[in-house]
Order: C-alpha cells, then structure tokens, then sequence
C-alpha cells in the first residue's frame, strides 16, 4: 500500500500584530493497513467481506479540500456577540479574539459551540486545537470536553453540557475519574457511536458504551494541543497530538462504524464541584476524496441508524474494570450450545477411551 501523503500547515496564534507563530506541523492521519485493536478484530476483518478496506487515500490537505462552511478559525467574527457567522453557542461560552472558552474555571458551568450547517460529506476529517487549564491540583478540577457529531444540536445537558441519549458521535476528553476503583489513567479520551437509546454513565467513565480510548497528559501544558478526527467507509480513526513533538498519535482506531449524513458539528464543555477552563481554538474540517461502490452511492446515508457492526452493542455489554467491553449474561441459546458442546466432547472423550481400553485388553490376551 501506497504511503499517506502528509501536507504541512502554519498555525498562527496572533492577531495579526506581531502575534506569536508557530512552526509547522504535519495536518493528515498517518494511514495504517490495520489498527491496532488486537488479533480478534482483524480476524474479524479478514472474514468480513463487507467491512470496507483501510487503504483508502487520503487527501492531502490542500486548501480546497478545507470546508470553510464547518470550519471554525482566527479571525472570529462576531466577537463579544451572542453569536457568530454559521455558529452558535449556549451556556457560559465566551468568544475572544484568541480562543471559544466553553467554560471558565468556576463550578457548575457548562457551554457549546455548534455548526449551523448540517455536515453530507461521506468521509471527513475534523482537526480540533483545544486546551484545558485551571488552577486545580490533581484529581481536583473537571469534568471535561466533548465533540460532537450528532442529529440535534444546542441541546444541553448532563453528558459534558450536552445532553444524554444522542443520535451520532461524541468524543469524550474527560479529565476527571469518577469510578477511583477503576485502573485508568485520567485524562482519558473515548468514544461513543449512539442510537439515542444509551445513557452515558459518569459513575462509571462511560466504560459501559465506549468503543475505545486512550490515556492522555494534556492538561496544563505549555503547547498546543490537538486532536484529528477522521471517519472514512466505515473506518474511525482518532488521533492525538499532545506531547509537542508535532506528530500524531493513534488513540482510537475502530472500523464497521456507520455514520448518517446530515447531522451536526459541535463542542461542549463541563464542570461541577470542580473546574477547569476549556477553551477550543480551532475546529477545521476537511473533505476526504474516497470512491465508493455504486451500492455505497445508492443508499440514503441520511436515514442510517449510528451503528457500530464489529462490536455487540454496548448496552448489551457489562462493566469490565480494565475499561474495555466482555460479553454480557449468557442467553438461553448460549446455555444451550455450550451444553451440546460439552456433551458431545464427553461422548468422543467416552468413545475414544473405550477403544483405547478394548485394544489395550486384547494386547495383554496375548501374553497369557
């Protein structure tokens, strides 16, 4: 396979009178032939004859692919104001000429950012430069930031400022652990494709209906921080750039994800007892070049259900303390195999064991 193509970009954090700039850093995902989500899953792949392929090209990040109408960048217009040209906000979020602060480091905030044009790219890139900052100690600030790509939009509530029970994708950087029995590293990112009938449970981190995730060191840092998105035939790819080394890393790699089109781009943020600031500085969105089959073309990519095919579906998994997914309570149908299996490798183990007896019988008559 043909290695990715990687475009370079100069980010610029000023305002144009000898604002600070910084050097450049690559813009695309590396292109892997296969994620790293273990031997079950890439058997998985190679048996599955409708998971799509992974080697896909990807754009090279020139300008024309930028989607300007779901991008959200310096200069901001409408500073100060309620809101802004093809964005809104809620909540406590502020706009300032250097960054979208979601939420200030005061308790129980909580604010959004949403697109107001609805997204029918069938493959995409989204790049996010975020920070989130605060006078709290360890373990003592929160809750986190979310991206969202999702049916409704502006709709706040509990699952970091917005609400529970969503239709689409959310991508959760939670910074603080609310279940300590767990053996997980915070901050964490994760992921959730949902079909509006699973509930997020902070008691728990969202391990109950995450697909996967990562640990990552980046709050109160002196660098940017990014993270990139890219969702192609079928395949979700979440990658970080959080430890200043102007490279990517692979947090998440999932595929058989389904996607609708039309839905909406957004960001919120959260705190309770304890706070943080989380400002985002950038959203960027990219249109991927892919070809599809005619089968792919036909469907109406707006009536899809969220789905992700690889995987049992996450209310049908229980807790797992290591964060990943088990499978849930046996079935009838479960029982029932499982005791025909064990029956019939009693019966071979019977029968085998009785030729072996008949033919050591007959070996000793021999000797008489």
């Amino acid at each position: 396979m043909a290695a990715a193509r990687r475009g370079w970009e100069c980010v610029c954090d000023g305002d144009g009178d000898g604002g600070r700039v910084e050097q450049q850093r690559p813009r695309l995902l590396p292109q892997r032939p296969f994620p790293a989500l273990g031997w079950t899953l890439l058997l998985l792949q190679c048996l599955g004859s409708a998971v799509a392929p992974a080697s896909a090209d990807m754009t090279d990040g020139n300008t024309e692919y930028l989607k300007r109408e779901h991008s959200l960048m310096k200069p901001y217009q409408g500073v100060g104001s309620s809101s802004m040209p093809l964005w809104d906000f809620s909540g406590s979020t502020m706009l300032t000429g250097q960054y979208v602060r979601l939420t200030p480091d005061d308790r129980s905030k909580s604010g959004s950012i949403w697109n107001r044009v609805p997204c029918h790219l069938m493959d995409w890139e989204l790049h996010v430069q975020f920070k989130v900052h605060g006078a709290g100690k360890k373990n003592l600030h929160g809750d986190g930031l979310a991206v969202w790509y999702t049916k409704d939009r502006l709709n706040h509530g509990t699952v970091f400022g917005n609400k529970d029970l969503f239709h689409g994708l959310g991508l959760f950087i939670d910074t603080y652990p609310n279940d300590e029995s767990a053996d997980r590293v915070f901050p964490y990112i994760s992921a959730m494709v949902n079909n509006g009938s699973l509930k997020y449970d902070h008691g728990k981190d969202g391990r109950a209906s995450e697909l996967s995730g990562c640990p990552a060191e980046l709050r109160n840092v002196d660098h940017d921080t990014y993270l990139a998105i890219r969702y192609s035939r079928g395949r979700l790819t979440v990658m970080i750039d959080v430890e200043d080394k102007n490279e990517w890393k692979e947090c998440i790699d999932v595929s058989g994800v389904r996607l609708p089109t039309g839905y909406f781009f957004g960001a919120s943020a959260a705190t309770g007892d304890l706070s943080d600031n989380h400002d985002v500085i950038s959203m960027k969105l990219y249109q991927l070049t892919v070809e599809h089959t005619p089968e792919e073309e036909n469907i109406d990519w707006t009536k899809i259900e969220p789905s992700v095919s690889l995987f049992k579906s996450p209310k049908d998994n229980i807790d797992d303390p290591t964060g990943n997914f088990r499978s849930g309570p046996l079935t009838g149908w479960k029982v029932f195999l499982l005791l025909l299996c064990a029956l019939l490798g009693i019966i071979v183990c019977a029968v085998v064991g009785a030729v072996v007896f008949q033919k050591r019988q007959e070996r000793n008559r021999r000797f008489y």
